[in-house]
């Protein structure tokens, strides 16, 4: 795979070398030896039930290591085919996207795509989704009413809203969000309205800080993922007691769901467990782990329902997007050609 490192990048390859430091030996180990080892950048609650629960079904053993999106990408690129990872989960698609133009991934096997929808996995067949989340604008209830939103994420390029809300530009979540901007109205619609965003927005360090600064009144709203709002709720609610959702709905650029991916390295040691961890967390009982746990994540799996407190999959009236084609790259370049990471 050609590619050209920005800074952002470069920083990226930089902590994931340190972090291989770290971790490659202790893997390699476990590579090795029974089971099989899980490079996980999903939530690590999430992650850990969907591994307890498939060693207790199976008696397969799991090595995890957690760490971020591009993190991981970063390093199984550069750990090639002596990569000790046998499955990689992220939170989001680019990073999968990433892993799979460089052609590390597996073929999924097809009666594990079988049990997701085509709209929620790559249609390379390269890795599948295993969850999902959608884009809100998380708003302050005592500031703004219904007829007073944004009806389209580009409605927040306008000058009008200039201060007035915020973002996690930083993060591969909100990098999720552009990808698809990118994918639905092309390069130059996406740099104008990044342009518009270095402009308006408050930049914060992640989703559950822009929600808080929401809640606080510091901004009107920000563009953040559904579950830390509905994950707040079902605390305290202290962080969130002022805050609504917005959904974008019309297939909007804003309403875009992120699918949460797995996939299997070629060059696992561990192939025949490494798709069946896979076929598990896809399947019945992996799918089931996010209708009662407390992810607040979206279950993608055929006929699989999803925590009763969140809108229906089907009532969000997403945009359609094949992860496969989201450009984790190009998305890098016009971020940081904005200014903003």
């Amino acid at each position: 795979m050609k590619t050209s490192l920005n800074r952002f990048s470069g920083a990226l390859m930089i902590a994931a070398s340190l972090a291989a430091t770290s971790l490659t030996t202790g893997a390699a180990r476990a590579a090795d030896s029974e089971g099989i080892v899980v490079y996980n950048a999903q939530h690590e609650s999430l992650g850990r039930e969907w591994i307890d629960a498939f060693t207790k079904a199976t008696g397969i053993k799991v090595t995890v290591r957690q760490g971020s999106d591009m993190q991981f990408a970063n390093q199984i690129i550069q750990e090639g085919d002596a990569s000790p990872a046998d499955v990689f989960l992220t939170e989001n698609s680019p990073a999968m996207t990433l892993v799979d133009a460089a052609g590390l991934f597996a073929p999924v096997d097809k009666d594990t795509l079988a049990q997701v929808p085509d709209a929620y996995r790559p249609s390379d067949g390269m890795w599948t989704g295993i969850a999902a989340r959608s884009t809100v604008f998380a708003y302050d209830k005592t500031k703004l009413t219904e007829d007073k939103l944004p009806k389209s994420l580009l409605d927040l390029a306008d000058p009008a809203w200039k201060g007035r809300w915020g973002a996690a530009p930083a993060g591969a979540d909100f990098q999720a969000i552009v990808s698809a901007l990118l994918e639905l109205k092309g390069e130059e619609a996406t740099a104008a309205w990044l342009k518009a965003l270095k402009e308006n927005a408050t930049p914060y360090k992640g989703n559950s800080v822009a929600m808080k600064a929401v809640n606080a009144g510091e901004v009107e709203g920000a563009v953040i993922y559904h579950y830390y709002w509905f994950g707040d709720q079902a605390k305290t609610g202290e962080n969130s007691k002022n805050v609504a959702l917005h959904y974008f709905k019309n297939e909007d650029p804003g309403a875009f769901v992120s699918i949460s991916g797995g996939g299997i390295l070629k060059s696992s040691q561990h192939m025949k467990e490494a798709q069946e961890f896979l076929k598990f967390v896809t399947g019945k009982a992996g799918q089931d782990i996010l209708k009662t746990g407390t992810s607040f994540e979206y279950a993608v799996g055929n006929g699989a329902a999803s925590n009763e407190k969140l809108v229906p999959l089907t009532d969000l009236h997403a945009p359609k997007v094949d992860a496969a084609n989201l450009n984790s790259k190009k998305v890098t370049e016009l971020m940081t050609a904005a200014g903003l990471i």
